[in-house]
């Protein structure tokens, strides 16, 4: 019998995928650029890489801002957005885990986890001032999406007298796993950004789960 045939949105899949990761690596590397521009860099027909950088910008890993380039009408150039920029890696992680493992190897552990706590009560500082004013769900809503953009893969939902917020993807995990007094603070870090509510732990990916989950409720409810 024959080879089995590919199907063909298999075919187009496994085409677009290459494309896309190369248009943001051009982009990477040229700040900005036309479709036709990046198209002739790629060998793909300009109408092709309209569409993938219109999928690009669904997703928000791209952005066009109109630029005149003689009569007529002004050309798109593309560029990378934050979340774009977030597709390579910046070695930050490599960076902090280095530092960790130093200051751990020169240093007392009290100062060390002084140093951490000192970490965590100016990220609340920073949190508290981004969440804002409101109810309990609206500000960890807020939260949620300040974490998205930090790398976690996060979201919240209403549980009995409180909220369960949980994170999937951590972006300190690596991190974490020799260091797992990081995720101490990263708990002491949501109590003192959400000062009004009890705050305790309920899910621990490194025990059990996939998932680490806070549950907040506010202590005029206890």
């Amino acid at each position: 019998m024959g080879a089995a045939k590919t199907a063909p949105a298999a075919r187009t899949e496994s085409v677009q995928a290459p494309t896309r990761t190369a248009a943001l690596a051009l982009l990477l590397r040229k700040g900005k650029a036309t479709a036709a521009e990046l198209a002739d860099s790629l060998a793909v027909s300009v109408q092709v890489m309209r569409r993938h950088l219109r999928s690009l910008e669904e997703d928000g890993l791209v952005q066009a801002c109109p630029a005149p380039e003689g009569p007529g009408r002004p050309s798109n150039r593309w560029h990378l957005t934050d979340k774009g920029q977030g597709q390579f890696p910046d070695g930050s992680e490599h960076f902090a885990l280095s530092l960790l493992e130093s200051m751990a190897g020169s240093l007392p552990p009290e100062l060390v986890q002084n140093l951490l706590e000192h970490q965590a009560l100016q990220k609340a500082d920073d949190y508290r001032d981004r969440v804002g004013q409101g109810s309990l769900q609206e500000r960890l809503e807020r939260l949620v999406d300040l974490r998205r953009h930090e790398g976690y893969v996060a979201e919240c939902s209403a549980d009995g007298d409180g909220w369960v917020m949980s994170e999937f993807h951590c972006s300190v995990m690596r991190i974490a796993e020799q260091f797992p007094c990081v995720c101490d603070q990263e708990l002491q870090l949501i109590r003192h950004t959400f000062p009004d509510c009890k705050v305790e732990r309920v899910q621990w990916r490194f025990e059990q789960g996939h998932s680490c989950g806070f549950r907040l409720v506010p202590r005029d409810a206890t």
